[in-house]
């Protein structure tokens, strides 16, 4: 092909469709049309891919869009799979970005990737592997595409052009496949091409196609007889009669490859280009390909063969005197083994070498005798270790070695193994690992070799992962340290798989046997957590019990201290212990740092301690350590599960501020990175029932329905407690659109597994609430029994947006008085809420009842209120009954706005200051020239705005001011 390329010009025959489609491609993306006149409004970038089988002229037409690409200013990036480079992992990613950014100084460097630096500069071989917790797959291919777009845009216009896309190795051919349709929105051109039929599944996105290309890849036809006839004679010279011609043509089938070796084998031959020779052309074409490849090659000598191999080895890009230390020759034999093989048309290139066609190189790798292949295979190994290429160039050539128990292919398998995990292709290394246990490793290593392996399976296969971590634990274990990393490794997977009983189990028997103090807390303290999630445990009330003495004694000298602190603080939150209780264990835990992305330690902890100040009406302090939990998520690279959860109660934090816009707003993207992990994980199914919620608070119940019957959310539901409670919503779900017996059947359900494990908080599962609502249809006393006893509870934990919730539930389920009683008393505990959702709904309701019992005028304002708190909020449901209610009482709807900002007014800045000074409402009142109730609306505003009720008021507006 090195012939081909060189004159590509003149033999780029019959593929003017194509290169009209390159041509208009650059142009849209050079902002100029074919004649380079008349400039186009919005220059764009597209994806174009080209089919055909091998030797059909794939790679020549690259090299013309390479070159056209150049002469028209665009800077081109250019890289090619690669048969034997195939499990090295980023291969085609470095090939493609390194060349842009391996010249620039570190300091320039990591300024210019900020964040993103530590993230992919391992996968692009441009800084060593950080020895923290490697990036997640999607966080690493987001950080290339903000490379390849950050690139795309300050070096516009660009070409990428992939050749061989069917050999690239998965990692990268995951990530360009995944976003090259977004090359339509960039400066970028991205041309690709493959050969059909060996295109893995994880690139399909390549087959249908956006824009121009009419969905689908450009299909290189053979040649015609003409466009063969015009090579032969460009070789041959033009003498070549037409029988002569048409018979290259019919051996050849039209392939351009195969055409233009035979061309050249006719040249070398001295075979007369006419009918009389054309009968030898069919041996003549034999010799190009196949075992008339190797039958050609294997007469250039013994030296010259074994460089070959070597060099079919090595793969692509091949150093000459790499070559030859794998074939064994010298450098003066070697040399001359390059010379004969670049005059066979086998090899290009001076000091580093490629094969003339990848067709060549195939057939030269498929002709070693299988035991000479695997002996250079080790060679190679020993080979590029020497030359300091280091155990991840080594691994992929002990791939295809047989095991024979050296210690020093397990080493280095295991060193390439960290080292490709910790740029984040966990699947390359645990291929690397899977291979070292084969060897197989000593008996002493076995457990550490297993460990290893199930920590590279951890995110991508935990089935797996738990059958290696649980054969390490029988092996024998010398190194007490790592036993204890493979329980906590292993108790952690299960846990992750829904399997929590196990994981509590895995750490109880562990802790019967380990005798190190500090040890067992910990493994104590991972039990607790695993225990607080799990909807089946036996023994709650106990557990509980143990975990508050325990949590009294430690001071919070550790993490494991912190942690055990923040999970008393969780259970004083679920079992409904007064708010200041949880409060006071949460600024506990908090007091000597808790990190989100700790190394070898979960987030669950960290997310339990912010959430328990959310429940306690301190959501202001919950955002915070959210905002400080994302941050840290996403400099540590985690996109997937991590950044979803936190996105996702981001949202629902959101919803229970009472800011329902931004709530569906922080959900839906959690869902979005949900569904990148896969259906079924835990993270959809926080999305899908936070989502559920604020769908219906903002009055779409269809919507809601919907969403539930998409991401089939209903029984069985997950053995992990999920907040909100995943059956509790589906019960609110199926009271919304009526289905009243079949909700009350859910939520008492909800109740039977809640209740005997002392989860008895209203502010953290209201089911009791929903349960009376729906039993009012049917059993009115026993709907306000059930509603009343959430009442006590509520009141209990003392929450203001937790007591006012519950109390316009009751107010629901009366009758008479009662009902307006409890709907003022619930008004007066949310305006000291920050839950302004919940007061609007309460304002509304006890506007409606005034207008029912013919206070219009009190009603009005209510009904005012609650419609301005209802626009705030964006609960559009809310904001037409509010408007019917007006209209019913004789008064004008006003016009809808939202006006409410987080900026605190100086009146309402004034009042709570002087709140925090210890003033009361009438001194307040006095102090403004105001009277009571203005000042009781100017504190409401302020526990919305700055997230807190009255007793996190002094910490909310301190950290304001500084702010």
């Amino acid at each position: 092909m090195g012939q081909l390329i060189v004159r590509s010009r003149r033999t780029l025959l019959e593929r003017e469709s194509e290169l009209a489609a390159v041509d208009e491609a650059l142009g849209d993306l050079t902002g100029l049309h074919a004649d380079g006149l008349e400039p186009l409004a919005s220059p764009h970038g597209a994806l174009l891919a080209i089919a055909g089988r091998a030797g059909i002229g794939k790679t020549t037409l690259l090299a013309e869009v390479r070159r056209r690409a150049s002469a028209q200013g665009c800077t081109v990036l250019s890289a090619r799979g690669g048969d034997q480079e195939q499990r090295v992992a980023f291969h085609v990613a470095r090939q493609l970005l390194q060349p842009q950014l391996a010249g620039v100084p570190e300091a320039e460097l990591r300024s210019s990737l900020g964040s993103w630096y530590d993230i992919v500069g391992p996968a692009l071989g441009l800084c060593a592997p950080t020895h923290g917790a490697p990036p997640d797959q999607q966080g690493l291919r987001d950080g290339l595409d903000w490379v390849l777009t950050h690139l795309a845009v300050r070096r516009a216009p660009m070409v990428l052009v992939l050749d061989d896309a069917h050999w690239a190795d998965a990692e990268s051919l995951r990530w360009l496949a995944a976003f090259a349709p977004r090359a339509e929105e960039l400066p970028l051109l991205v041309v690709v091409a493959y050969r059909p039929d060996e295109l893995p599944d994880h690139a399909e996105s390549f087959r249908g196609l956006p824009g121009r290309a009419g969905g689908r890849p450009l299909d290189l036809e053979p040649l015609s007889a003409a466009a063969v006839a015009r090579l032969v004679r460009e070789t041959v010279g033009p003498h070549a009669d037409d029988a002569f011609c048409r018979e290259c043509w019919a051996v050849t089938a039209g392939n351009p490859f195969e055409a233009v070796e035979l061309a050249a084998k006719v040249l070398d031959r001295g075979l007369t280009p006419n009918e009389g020779g054309a009968h030898l052309l069919r041996d003549l074409v034999a010799a190009v390909k196949g075992s008339g490849l190797i039958a050609r090659l294997e007469r250039l000598g013994s030296s010259t063969v074994r460089y070959a191999y070597a060099c079919a080895v090595l793969g692509t890009e091949i150093p000459l005197l790499l070559a030859a230390a794998v074939a064994g020759l010298g450098q003066e034999e070697a040399a001359d083994a390059a010379d004969a093989l670049r005059g066979a048309r086998i090899l290009t290139g001076t000091e580093t070498l490629e094969f003339v066609h990848p067709l060549i190189a195939t057939a030269v790798y498929r002709a070693i005798p299988p035991g000479f292949r695997v002996a250079l295979h080790g060679q190679a190994a020993w080979c590029v270790v020497d030359e300091g290429q280091g155990p991840s160039a080594a691994a992929r050539h002990l791939l295809e070695t047989h095991p024979e128990g050296d210690p020093w292919v397990v080493q280095q398998l295991r060193a390439a193994a960290g080292e490709t995990l910790r740029a984040g292709a966990p699947d390359t290394a645990r291929s690397y690992l899977a291979r070292a246990l084969r060897e197989p490793p000593t008996a002493e290593d076995r457990a550490a070799v297993l460990y290893e392996l199930g920590s590279a399976s951890l995110l991508t296969e935990p089935a797996t992962t738990v059958n290696h971590l649980s054969a390490a634990l029988e092996e024998p274990i010398a190194d007490p340290e790592l036993r204890h990393n493979i329980v906590y490794r292993l108790s952690q997977v299960l846990a992750h798989s829904d399997h929590l009983a196990e994981a509590s189990d895995t750490l109880a028997r562990e802790v019967r046997l380990t005798g190190d103090a500090r040890v067992r807390l910990r493994m104590v303290a991972e039990q607790f957590m695993w225990d607080a999630f799990r909807a089946d445990e036996p023994d709650h009330p106990s557990r509980s019990r143990r975990l508050a003495r325990l949590a009294d004694r430690v001071k919070g000298r550790d993490l494991t201290e912190r942690y055990i602190i923040g999970l008393r603080a969780w259970d004083a939150v679920q079992r409904g212990e007064p708010a200041p209780v949880a409060l006071r264990h949460a600024e506990r835990a908090l007091a000597g740092g808790l990190g989100w992305a700790e190394p070898d330690r979960g987030f669950e902890v960290p997310v339990l301690v912010a959430m328990a100040f959310m429940y306690a009406d301190r959501p202001g302090r919950t955002e915070e350590l959210f905002t400080t939990g994302i941050a840290d998520y996403e400099r540590q690279g985690w996109r997937g599960a991590h950044l979803s959860f936190a996105y996702t109660l981001l949202g629902y934090l959101r919803y229970r501020r009472g800011r329902l816009a931004e709530a569906e707003d922080f959900v839906r993207a959690g869902l979005r990175l949900a569904d990148r992990v896969g259906r079924g994980v835990p993270a959809v199914w926080y999305a899908v029932g936070a989502l559920i919620e604020v769908l219906l608070a903002r009055g779409r119940v269809a919507e809601a329905a919907q969403t539930a019957d998409e991401y089939c959310f209903g029984e069985p539901f997950p053995a992990a407690v999920v907040f909100p409670d995943a059956q509790t919503v589906h019960g609110e779900l199926l009271l919304a659109r009526g289905f009243v017996e079949e909700a009350a059947a859910e939520l008492s359900a909800a109740g039977r597994r809640l209740d005997p494990r002392g989860i008895r908080n209203p502010a953290w599962c209201p089911w009791q609430l929903h349960l009376a609502r729906a039993e009012s249809h049917v059993a009115p006393g026993r709907a306000l029994a059930t509603a009343l006893e959430a009442v006590e509870r509520a009141r209990l934990f003392g929450a203001p947006s937790t007591i006012g919730h519950a109390l316009r539930t009751a107010a629901e389920v009366s009758s008479g008085a009662a009902r307006l009683k409890y709907l003022e008393e619930s008004v007066s505990h949310l305006e000291r809420s920050p839950a302004g959702y919940e007061l609007a709904r309460s304002l509304v309701a006890l506007g409606t009842e005034l207008r029912r019992t013919g206070r219009a005028k009190e009603a009005g304002e209510h009904l005012y209120r609650g419609l301005d708190a209802a626009v705030q909020c964006g609960a559009d449901g809310l904001v037409e009954t509010a408007r019917d209610e007006l209209a019913a009482a004789g008064f004008r709807p006003r016009r809808l706005h939202s006006t409410e900002t987080d900026t605190l007014t100086v009146r309402e800045s004034t009042a709570a200051t002087l709140t925090v000074d210890g003033r009361t409402e009438a001194e307040i009142a006095a102090e403004l020239h105001t009277d009571q109730q203005a000042v009781v609306r100017l504190l409401s505003a302020v526990y919305r705005k700055l997230g807190t009720d009255r007793t996190g008021l002094e910490a909310a507006l301190g950290e304001k001011e500084e702010g």
